[in-house]
């Protein structure tokens, strides 16, 4: 799956710079913009922003504030953390999921089309619905493997891959620098 996204990822990244190269050569260049090339790119565009997030979901690293993980001392606590933050995500998700089935219902029965090309907008239109499908079930995948490694005794390895930042580790060495000369100081 991480090879289909690795090349799916750079051939709209790349679709979308060669269509941004032409405009601008078109453009400023020969002094003639292309028409209906910014409709054409949307399509590019909107799917790879879409498939962004749902990559980032796959391999669970949207950005987040882990705020919380710097106090909690044991494996089991950032666990429940886990489970419960996959919780809201999945019920936020599924809503939003739900919000784009409407809006794809809709774009499918109206049938919109682009103004100059006549491109049915259907085309990327429905990469939020099927975007948020997708997440919502990496984050419901998420949660199940939280809660998996709880019922198994919960003091398991991090299920997160993401390494710990630089700032984090300071602040713990800092804090047990401070500990150490109160007591031996």
């Amino acid at each position: 799956m991480e090879t289909v996204f690795k090349y799916t990822l750079t051939l709209l990244i790349t679709t979308v710079a060669g269509f941004q190269a032409v405009q601008v050569i078109s453009r400023y260049v020969f002094e003639t913009p292309m028409m209906g090339l910014e409709e054409m790119a949307l399509i590019p565009t909107m799917w790879l922003y879409i498939l962004g997030a749902v990559n980032a979901s796959r391999e669970d690293t949207q950005i987040r504030a882990n705020v919380l993980d710097v106090f909690l001392k044991t494996d089991r606590a950032r666990h429940w953390l886990a489970v419960f933050s996959e919780t809201i995500s999945l019920a936020i998700s599924g809503w939003l999921t739900w919000w784009a089935w409407d809006y794809f219902k809709y774009a499918n029965r109206v049938w919109k089309e682009s103004p100059t090309l006549y491109i049915p907008t259907i085309i990327y239109e429905a990469a939020l619905f099927l975007g948020l499908m997708v997440m919502t079930l990496y984050v419901g995948w998420h949660l199940l493997k939280h809660l998996r490694t709880l019922l198994a005794g919960g003091e398991a390895h991090r299920v997160d891959t993401i390494p710990e930042p630089a700032e984090v580790t300071e602040f713990k060495l800092l804090t047990e620098e401070q500990k150490g000369e109160k007591f031996h100081g």
